[in-house]
């Protein structure tokens, strides 16, 4: 009997350590998957630098882009400071150094009140496209109640994929709060989503057939190369309003 008991605590202890073993390793494994899941984020901005931006057709941050508090602001220029060399007015577009075809971008923004701006991807720098969105979708930030773009239909409001897919619900935060949006451009499937605040207010195709039905009949139907780039660079738009961003980073798919 006392063989028995001991052979019987025997198994017990070899079971336990087993199972204490596995959890180890499991919780090992769980975290490597977190490490390397963090650490495919690419920061675009921390706060502190605009390392990773410049102009729309080259050159440095134009000096309308500052860092105030942690956060990346656009502060509107005057008319006389708009102006180039030859007296012709500027706009100060902002685009990442890098290109990207599929990914996940995360951002938070806040609109100053009746403002309005955007978030592009799939930017093409060529001279025959003077501004981002003549070659790339947008995905909209807005003051919906002041700025007039808001009573121009649903698809002219925060969140939406400009003036193609309109947000499936209201879930702006209020103007001079901050908004998390987190866009997803994955060309393998393709697919996109915009996610405001956590909810998912609209979804998309990105490229081929499926993209050149949702053009149909829009303010882009016929350009020329719009939409048409699966790799581009991501931009932030100078549409002549005051604008915040922060937390700017990005996953490749």
């Amino acid at each position: 009997m006392k063989n028995i008991m001991i052979m019987a605590f025997l198994i017990f202890a070899s079971i336990s350590c087993k199972d204490k073993a596995e959890k180890t390793a499991e919780k090992a494994i769980d975290e490597v998957k977190i490490e390397k899941s963090e650490s495919e984020w690419i920061t675009l901005f921390d706060g502190t630098s605009l390392d990773a931006w410049q102009a729309y057709m080259g050159g440095d941050v134009p000096s309308s882009w500052k860092i105030e508090d942690g956060a990346m602001v656009f502060i509107p220029p005057t008319d006389e400071e708009r102006k180039d060399e030859n007296g012709k007015k500027q706009s100060f577009n902002l685009v990442t150094k890098q290109a990207f075809t599929s990914f996940e971008l995360s951002l938070d923004w806040k609109i100053s009140e009746a403002g309005n701006g955007g978030i592009f991807w799939g930017i093409v720098e060529d001279a025959k496209f003077s501004q981002p969105y003549h070659s790339a979708l947008e995905v909209q930030i807005l003051d919906n109640d002041k700025h007039p773009d808001g009573k121009n239909g649903t698809s002219h409001q925060a969140g939406a994929l400009y003036d193609l897919v309109s947000p499936s619900e209201e879930a702006t935060k209020p103007v001079g709060e901050w908004n998390t949006a987190v866009i997803t451009i994955d060309h393998n499937t393709n697919t996109g989503t915009s996610m405001l605040n956590g909810v998912v207010v609209a979804t998309f195709p990105v490229h081929g057939e499926e993209l050149d039905a949702l053009l149909k009949g829009s303010k882009f139907d016929g350009w020329e190369g719009f939409a048409k780039a699966k790799t581009g660079k991501i931009g932030l738009q100078d549409h002549g309003d005051l604008v915040s961003f922060k937390n700017i980073k990005i996953k490749e798919l």
